[in-house]
């Protein structure tokens, strides 16, 4: 039993040190420029197959970092749904959507790299459809959109898909840009300051896209 319990840890360790190295190398050079056998090189496995061993497929892999992190982020949004049940506010519920998420990144201490590998993947289609479903389909991130509809102004489906599209690359790429600066996880919370102002600036804004200009 004991000698099952050591492989266990070992493996639970080596998983770890794959899915965090893997984070890394995405984050600084992008998915496709690296390799399965580099991350298992980086991660200190002298056998070449370990990143397949543990995860399958890279796709296999990029779920699971995405899901470690949607994991914490989703706790704290659940706190905030919590706080902020029944508000109106256009603004709480941008609040909830924005501060998990840097929240959960200046609780990752510096260098982070989580951010920047969110980032990487909204540059390709299939790579920003897994992360979609795995970080934004969760009940809570669903909770906090339903929110944030009720409280928008009226707009047109077209419009209010624009904008929230909008919204998602503000949120990734400016956190992306912030993270690559940021040398102390306490100035996320700036970050979080400016990106709820500008979201709900965004989100409240009269649509126009129908109206000829004067």
């Amino acid at each position: 039993m004991a000698a099952i319990n050591l492989r266990t840890s070992r493996a639970e360790t080596t998983r770890e040190r794959i899915l965090t190295v893997a984070e890394r190398l995405f984050a600084e050079r992008g998915v496709f420029a690296v390799s399965n056998r580099q991350i298992g090189e980086a991660a200190g496995q002298g056998n070449n197959t370990a990143v397949g061993y543990h995860f399958g497929t890279k796709t296999d892999l990029i779920r699971a970092i995405t899901a470690e992190h949607t994991r914490g982020i989703d706790e704290i949004r659940a706190r905030l749904l919590a706080e902020h049940e029944g508000s109106t506010s256009l603004r709480d519920w941008v609040v909830v959507t924005v501060r998990p998420l840097t929240d959960h990144l200046a609780g990752l201490g510096t260098p982070s790299w989580y951010a920047r590998f969110a980032a990487q993947l909204m540059t390709d289609p299939a790579l920003r459809d897994i992360m979609t479903a795995e970080a934004l389909h969760s009940p809570a991130t669903q909770a906090a959109a339903a929110g944030i509809a009720r409280a928008m102004p009226p707009l047109s489906d077209e419009v209010r898909a624009q904008r929230q599209d909008m919204v998602m690359a503000l949120i990734v790429h400016t956190c992306a840009d912030r993270e690559r600066a940021l040398t102390s996880g306490d100035a996320w919370q700036s970050v979080e300051t400016h990106l709820v102002d500008a979201i709900v600036g965004l989100l409240s804004a009269p649509d126009r896209g129908a109206q000829p200009t004067p």
